[in-house]
């Protein structure tokens, strides 16, 4: 694999990366600090928070999704969030039908939301650059109004769940600190899994065809193959997410598809940081806590948002995640030019 050519501004700078245990220490520190914030905020008498923070949680994942295929693969897709709708909604057409199994659900979700993938992927895939950005759009679009028409299921108004799903057991879905820790333990595994992804050899070829796709022809990589796996990859693990918020919200809209969640989600990997490990969920993380708080205290909470894009874009293009951001910043205090 020495072959494969890679992008030196994926590599931090020399006396610039962290040592490597604390590639470990800092997830495993976060994850303990996550697992016992339900007690926490229930001695509070901060409920809300459960389920606000296992939100983030699930955006996270989406965005870690998003972030596998665009910022790993340069695969830049406007329409990420139609995988999401498709796997929410796989959860309510399960459940009129009186499917009553979350793990079930969550499994039939993310087939069917590879399934899109799939076929929108065999598409979009045999075109480049913006052709492949509004192609991906125009697919979710579709999906948008097709689920809009299907006024069985509430149509523009949505569906309600008339319960959620069953965890089994001897786990009760109703309690919202236990969802929270099943959705904590999906997602750490998923993202887990995803990170390995990323440093095995698929890993590195998709990489290789983002730097230099056709080198990595000439080489004699399936180019196509393996694009297609990735975008059907992410595609299942955003249609995981559509589930997840499906089953804790207890309503599905078509709203949760529109090519404006797509595009935010892009934003969210921009702020964290295209290619990053952390890029997708750091992104989601700031997005969210920053609208929830500007929400609190303005009506005008778009400005602020969208400031935040502009300074990362001018000070740390490569991402919050990226410790290239924090030299940003010091050359900000400092007034020069990054």
């Amino acid at each position: 694999m020495s072959d494969v050519p890679m992008n030196s501004a994926a590599v931090a700078a020399p006396g610039a990366a962290a040592p490597r245990w604390l590639g470990v220490a800092l997830p495993l520190a976060l994850l303990i600090a996550l697992a016992v914030f339900p007690p926490i905020a229930s001695a509070m008498g901060l409920d809300f928070y459960i389920g606000f923070v296992r939100r983030v949680l699930v955006v996270a994942l989406a965005a870690a999704s998003l972030n596998f295929i665009m910022g790993f693969g340069g695969m830049v897709a406007l329409g990420h969030a139609g995988f999401m709708g498709v796997g929410a909604y796989a959860v309510v057409v399960l459940s009129d039908a009186g499917v009553g199994s979350a793990w079930g659900m969550w499994a039939a979700a993310m087939g069917v939301a590879a399934l899109a993938a799939l076929v929108i992927g065999a598409v979009s895939l045999r075109t480049k650059g913006v052709y492949f950005i509004m192609i991906t759009l125009a697919f979710a679009q579709m999906l948008y109004y097709v689920f809009v028409s299907l006024r069985s299921y509430g149509g523009d108004d949505g569906y309600t769940l008339m319960a959620r799903p069953a965890l089994g057991g001897g786990l009760n879905s109703a309690d919202e600190s236990t969802l929270y820790w099943v959705v904590l333990a999906l997602v750490a595994v998923v993202l887990w899994w995803m990170d390995r992804a990323t440093k095995s050899r698929f890993g590195v070829a998709l990489a290789g065809i983002r730097d230099n796709e056709t080198r990595m022809r000439a080489l004699g990589y399936p180019v196509y193959a393996l694009q297609l796996t990735a975008f059907v990859l992410a595609g299942a693990i955003a249609g995981l997410a559509g589930a997840l918020l499906a089953t804790g919200n207890g309503f599905v809209s078509p709203s949760m598809m529109h090519w404006t969640q797509s595009a935010t989600l892009i934003v969210m990997v921009v702020i964290g940081g295209l290619g990053r490990r952390w890029g997708g969920p750091l992104g989601a993380a700031v997005w969210l806590v920053l609208e929830e708080v500007l929400k609190l205290n303005t009506h005008y909470w778009h400005m602020p948002l969208g400031l935040l894009l502009i300074a990362t874009a001018l000070y740390a293009p490569q991402g919050l995640a990226a410790w290239g951001g924090l030299r940003g910043l010091r050359q900000l205090r400092e007034g020069s030019k990054p």
